[in-house]
This record gives C-alpha cells, structure tokens and sequence, in this order.
C-alpha cells in the first residue's frame, strides 16, 4: 500500500493540484494529511479557486464585511464565506457557500418577500431581532388570509445542482396560534415549468407531540395509557411535515425542491400560503426564505 503513494509523491505538485481540484473540499482536505507533498498541492489557490464559484469576486464586493478583509490564501476565503452569511444587495439577502461542496446558498430575506397586508400594522408588523441576520423581520400580528411568496433567478445558484427552499421563522415570545391543527400549503415552481406542492405545518411544537403520544395499550385484561414515542408505532418521522430546528434559534419547514440545470435564466417562484380555513393566525416571526443545495437521495 505504501508504494502508489510514493509514486503520486513523484510526480510534480502541479500536477497532483489538479488531480485534487477535480475532487471535493472535503477531499482535498483529507488528502492533505497524506504527505507534504499532498499538504501543499491540496492547500494551493491553484485548488481552492477551483471550489470557489466563478463569480466569487463580485459577490464579495458587495459585502462590505469580505470586502474589509484580507485572506491569505483562497482556502482561507472558502472557509470564510461557508462559515459568515454575507449580506449583499444591499441587505436584502445573504449569500453563503456550503461547506461540503462549494455551492452557493442564498436567504431572502422578508422585506424581499411578497407578503399580503404586510405593510399593514393591524396584521404584520415589521421588527428588529439581534439574533436576525438581517436588520428587519416580520412579526405576523394576525390575518385570516395568509400568503408568503419569493422568488429568485436560476442563474445565481450553482448549476447541475438540486436546490430546496425553506421558509425560516420562529414563534413570537408571546406564542403562535391557529396553526396547531391547521396545514398549510406550500409550493416550488420553476416559471413556465411543473410546480410541486404539497401541505405542511408551521406549529413548532407539532413535530414534538407526534412524536409522543399517549396510546393505549391492552396489558392483560386491563387497558393502560402510556407516552409512546411514535418511531415505535411508525418509523416514517421524516414523513412528518413539521419545522425543524436550524441550531441557531429559528426554525425551518422545507417547501419543496427544484433542479437548477444552470443553461437558463429563469424565475423559481416560492409559495407558502394558507387561504381556505379562514380561522385567525398569528404569532409566526418571518426571517426569509432560504435556498441551498440537498444531497441527492
């Protein structure tokens, strides 16, 4: 086993760069542990400009944290953008590359967000949060009609790349309410093209009471309740269509997915929308819209 290593050793650091840069930034990173040979051609700019989006230049510019700063080398830029959203246009919608691949992720924020009667104080109104990435987030007051769409081009994303759009929120302090036993609907569309919808729920604390339940259980002649956690019953608790918490206080709800195949410009239009119950809601903070990269099944 030692031998082909010591033969990939031989051969010029150039050439091993760009036999590493054809892999990933998680393999690159592994491969650097195999010599210092390896270490260097793995570590060069000659490889990490490889994992960096070609047009890396003029999004930092927009962001005047990147552009204030000074990186010794491209990894240590790849490092920095796959770990600090940045805010650009104008603070509308933050830009960040996934760690494990290099694709662009983006998050619109709500001002960038069609919202019904949002500009409407008795139903949405508009706060600051210092755990929000952006300067304001909507607080929805309460409405009976509730409708949230976005919309953003194929041609900022990464192509041949399979993207999902979440919606990220959290309950207000004082609580939510109306959504605990309401779905609502949600929907990923490329303009022009096939729209997958399907149905969620925004309660954050539905997720949590699915999954234990009181459930009777016949013992001998008596019957007794008991908490059951449902993976016991069902093994499918990825089937339920509940937010999930992103690790730094707001939550998610997938909305659906989309293949970028990156040989046009088109518009991906982003819904989530509750119009046919006609109960009150409200109680929901809305941060954005997020669009990143899934793995493939």
């Amino acid at each position: 086993m030692e031998e082909p290593v010591g033969d990939f050793n031989n051969l010029p650091e150039g050439c091993i760069a760009n036999i590493v840069s054809l892999t990933t930034p998680r393999d690159a990173c592994r491969l650097s542990l195999v010599s210092s040979t390896f270490r260097s051609a793995a570590e060069s700019d000659a490889v990490w400009d490889k994992f960096l989006p070609s047009d890396y230049q003029s999004i930092v510019s927009q962001s005047s944290t990147a552009a204030s700063k000074c990186f010794h080398s491209k990894k240590e830029l790849y490092l920095f953008l796959s770990q600090n959203p940045l805010l650009i246009d104008e603070g509308k919608m933050s830009f960040q590359l996934d760690k494990e691949n290099g694709k662009k992720c983006y998050m619109l924020c709500a001002r960038m967000l069609f919202i019904v009667w949002g500009d409407t104080p008795r139903y949405w109104r508009w706060i600051s949060l210092p755990e929000a990435r952006f300067s304001e987030v909507a607080e929805l007051v309460s409405v009976c009609w509730f409708e949230i769409r976005g919309w953003i081009n194929t041609r900022l994303l990464s192509p041949e790349t399979l993207y999902g759009a979440y919606l990220v929120f959290m309950p207000s302090p004082a609580g939510s309410y109306g959504f605990e036993y309401q779905s609502v609907d949600v929907s990923v569309a490329i303009v022009g093209g096939e729209t997958h919808q399907r149905t969620v729920f925004l309660d954050a604390e539905r997720g949590r009471r699915l999954r234990y339940q009181i459930v009777p259980r016949r013992v001998g002649i008596f019957n007794r309740a008991r908490f059951v956690p449902v993976a016991e019953e069902n093994n499918n608790l990825d089937d339920l269509q509940c937010p999930k918490e992103k690790g730094d206080g707001w939550l998610e709800i997938e909305l659906g997915e989309f293949f970028n195949q990156g040989e046009e410009d088109k518009e991906v239009e982003i819904g989530v929308y509750e119009i046919k119950g006609g109960n009150w809601k409200g109680g929901l903070v809305v941060q954005g819209i997020e669009i990143r990269p899934k793995a493939y099944p």
